[in-house]
């Protein structure tokens, strides 16, 4: 791991290569797994705000978990993290006519019609960030629903820091991502990447 401000980076942010295929995985993160996406206590309202204006976009079944228990639950690790439908689908988890599954957050945002982003967990997948004494970490989650995400960013040459710069800087401002790139430059050099 490197420092760069006060986080902790994985060298395997900087070297393993990474790009999101929806064709491939067909939006598995948002369906997949036994929790909702982490989130942060100030995500919530906004969270409830999206539910409330995407409302009809969203599936019956979504719409009734919202409305008896809330956008967001504690799961049994202690962390907030969004609703889920039967045990696994985000509430805020849609299919297009092409049976992709897509955050319906996202893709209001995306068009304008919500000044809500998606939350930062889901932005910075598969990056999961942790504390580790004062410090945020930044570690690669490797999960095999990600294989074409992972073949296809080795086809583009796309580091993961590159894939995710966007929610990167949402989470650490421009300054951080430009000393980032530095860092990662640095380690190339050295020959750690």
């Amino acid at each position: 791991m490197v420092e760069i401000q006060d986080t902790l980076v994985s060298f395997d942010v900087f070297k393993e290569m990474f790009c999101c295929d929806l064709h491939s995985c067909g939006g598995a993160c948002c369906v997949e797994g036994d929790a909702g996406a982490p989130l942060a206590l100030d995500e919530i309202a906004g969270l409830e705000e999206a539910a409330e204006v995407l409302n009809v976009e969203l599936t019956p079944e979504a719409r009734e978990v919202i409305n008896k228990e809330g956008v967001a639950y504690i799961d049994k690790d202690g962390q907030m993290v969004s609703s889920i439908v039967n045990g696994k689908d985000c509430v805020f988890a849609v299919r297009d006519k092409e049976g992709m599954t897509l955050c319906a957050i996202d893709r209001a945002y995306r068009e304008g019609r919500l000044n809500i982003q998606k939350p930062l967990s889901c932005a910075l997948y598969p990056i999961r960030l942790s504390r580790v004494g004062g410090m945020t970490a930044l570690n690669y989650h490797r999960w095999n629903v990600c294989g074409g995400a992972c073949k296809l960013g080795k086809e583009l040459n796309l580091p993961l820091y590159k894939f995710l710069k966007e929610p990167l800087i949402r989470a650490f401002g421009k300054e951080w991502y430009d000393e980032c790139e530095l860092v990662c430059g640095e380690l190339k050099k050295a020959g750690y990447i």
